[in-house]
């Protein structure tokens, strides 16, 4: 609660330092996976419950019943860097905190298990393994908690900027998806470019401007879509490809924009 209360998004770790479901249904794998882990299987909370997106600053939510089972199982706190507008050079060894002392501005340092988190005011894209025992967390990634560190804290420096657009970012992925032709084969009501036009421009603006529940936000979204055209015949792959970069672009890996929406279409018998 202290740290939620200085603005620091936090969530429960368990010991093997990863995010533990904060609902009963996730509890042990039972929803079948994890976003944001490399567990397989859907997820159809209805709230952001596991990883970064669930980390949160509100202490109603940290401290609900749906939390509350998470938090008892809990052997660490973990951050969301990225909702704290800060970015952490995370060094795995000695031959990578050697690196950043010879690369890298001085900036508040936090001491880990194997080496050093090295903390920067401003954020960045994730990236693992920019280099050897050097990962690079900031948005749509998590750290674990270990106190406030010592040192000023700097800003991002171009070395980690440097290091980051070296390495590509992820896609938006392409989904093939079938949907029914309209029903006895009538002309298709939505067809009107200025109707499916404004009601997809609608839906990405409210995945863009969603400022907590990303991922709640995601599938609500993609479930309104898909009831008003998901059976007519009107989305084609360019529409669907928006509302996945939408929602890739607050954060959402391409695995969870996939399924979201084939959750959202289960969920209307599609």
């Amino acid at each position: 609660m202290a740290l939620a209360d200085g603005h620091l998004p936090v969530l429960p770790l368990g010991a093997d330092k990863r995010p533990l479901g904060n609902c009963r249904a996730c509890a042990d794998l039972a929803c079948g996976g994890r976003p944001n882990m490399k567990t397989p299987g859907p997820c159809v909370c209805p709230w952001p419950c596991h990883g970064w997106a669930a980390a949160t600053t509100n202490p109603s939510v940290l401290a609900s019943r749906q939390w509350g089972l998470a938090w008892r199982r809990a052997r660490a706190i973990g951050y969301h860097p990225g909702g704290a507008g800060v970015t952490v050079v995370d060094l795995d060894n000695v031959d990578a905190i050697a690196w950043a002392r010879t690369t890298l501005p001085p900036t508040t340092t936090v001491a880990t298990t194997r080496g050093e988190h090295w903390i920067y005011s401003g954020t960045v894209r994730s990236v693992n393994k920019v280099r050897e025992g050097v990962d690079i967390k900031s948005l749509m990634s998590y750290a674990r908690w270990l106190g406030p560190g010592t040192g000023t804290m700097a800003d991002v420096p171009a070395a980690v900027h440097a290091l980051v657009e070296e390495k590509p970012a992820a896609r938006p992925a392409t989904r093939a998806v079938a949907v029914p032709a309209p029903a006895g084969g009538g002309r298709c009501p939505h067809r009107s470019p200025v109707y499916l036009e404004r009601g997809i421009a609608m839906a990405e603006q409210r995945i863009t401007g969603a400022e907590s529940g990303v991922h709640n936000t995601v599938y609500r979204t993609f479930l309104a879509v898909l009831s008003a055209h998901g059976r007519c015949g009107c989305l084609t792959e360019i529409h669907i490809g928006r509302l996945f970069a939408a929602a890739q672009a607050k954060g959402e890996s391409a695995r969870h924009c996939t399924t979201a929406w084939t959750n959202a279409s289960t969920a209307l018998g599609m």
